[in-house]
């Protein structure tokens, strides 16, 4: 293990000032905290009262665009809980409308494109100039940062080339991502001239942002684990990687997540992501040291687990930090995201858990 008092430099892109933020920013670059931060994916949603209240008179789409709005369903999740970080409230296929490619979202049904993207023509008609109509979340930043001032971490996000493609092409969600692959086998130069579309996009995106005030990015690869390791390499590694790049010119860390990728956490953390998203289907401690100590990981507690009675849930938190061992460079999360009818309770008592861990404590 490596020493608690010691890690590597920062990179050079990173100023030295970033050091003054948050325990969060802190774990995020690997350097020592007071204690192990702590927030949740999907922390601003329907299982809280504050959110359905909101959701009443407003769907989602709209308090996304609405920054008054989406700052307060921000700033009321991270209020409520008590965690180091505040992830703005907003939706992975947002940058798509400037894109031209309008959604909605259907009851049951998830997102919905009506017109998916399947052919050269449909690629090569996609913009790239209208990444400014997304300024909405930029406000919405600004508010939660002034909020805040700097007493948490701000987190910005996107979704990842992969996963925004294949909504793109799918029409929605997808079992088996067979128009993506199809797309990506068959007809290459247009996969690849999507892939440069998309990254040009959020890579703007991503800069409105962080001049916005947000403090990290993460990049949401939600369905990346639907490929092969070959796919992976092959198709998707260097648009991913271009993208985690560009967001560390600008200064800030990169957290880089999907789900089911336990086959693909070697060539994930290759993109450089400062913190590697775990899911819950490896122990951390197998996990990281697949990653390599050079990163840091965020995760995972399996969001089910959230339902468990307090005893239970208490072992499987302390399992976690145990294995993180104090090494630098932990976040404490989940796997994935909170799901709808989670015992807010329950979520509340995970983050005091977490405040409350010395590592020397007796074992359960």
């Amino acid at each position: 293990m490596e020493p608690l008092n010691e890690s590597p430099g920062l990179p050079e892109s990173f100023p030295d000032t970033i050091l003054d933020g948050s325990r969060f920013i802190r774990a995020c670059l690997r350097r020592p905290v007071d204690r192990t931060p702590v927030w949740f994916l999907r922390q601003a949603g329907r299982y809280m009262q504050e959110y359905r209240d909101v959701r009443k008179h407003h769907t989602l789409v709209e308090i996304c665009k609405q920054p008054d709005l989406a700052s307060e369903v921000t700033i009321t999740a991270a209020e409520k809980l008590g965690v180091d970080a505040a992830i703005i409230f907003a939706d992975l296929l947002l940058p798509l409308e400037p894109m031209g490619l309008p959604f909605e979202f259907q009851a049951g049904e998830g997102p919905v494109v009506h017109h998916p993207v399947r052919t050269a023509e449909d690629v090569r008609a996609l913009r790239t100039d209208r990444t400014e109509d997304l300024a909405y979340v930029a406000r919405a930043i600004q508010k939660v940062a002034a909020h805040f001032r700097n007493r948490l971490g701000i987190i910005g996000f996107c979704g990842a080339p992969f996963t925004l493609a294949s909504y793109m092409i799918e029409g929605g969600g997808s079992k088996n991502y067979i128009h993506t692959k199809q797309m990506m086998y068959r007809d290459t130069l247009s996969w690849r001239l999507l892939l440069d579309k998309l990254v040009k996009v959020l890579e703007e995106y991503c800069r409105l942002q962080v001049l916005a005030g947000a403090d990290v990015i993460q990049i949401f690869d939600s369905w990346v684990g639907s490929l092969a390791v070959a796919d992976y390499r092959e198709y998707v590694l260097e648009a991913s990687k271009r993208l985690v790049l560009a967001v560390q010119k600008m200064g800030v860390p990169v957290i880089y997540f999907g789900v089911d990728t336990a086959g693909l956490l070697p060539d994930m953390a290759s993109t450089g992501a400062d913190v590697i998203g775990l899911d819950w289907r490896q122990p951390l401690e197998e996990a990281w040291r697949v990653v390599g100590h050079g990163h840091a990981v965020q995760g995972n507690l399996d969001p089910i687990t959230l339902f468990a009675p307090l005893e239970v849930l208490e072992l499987r938190v302390k399992e976690i930090l145990r294995a993180a061992n104090g090494r630098p460079g932990h976040i404490f999360n989940l796997g994935h995201g909170i799901v709808p009818t989670t015992p807010v309770q329950n979520v509340q008592a995970v983050v005091r858990m977490v405040k409350e861990f010395r590592l020397n404590e007796p074992t359960l």
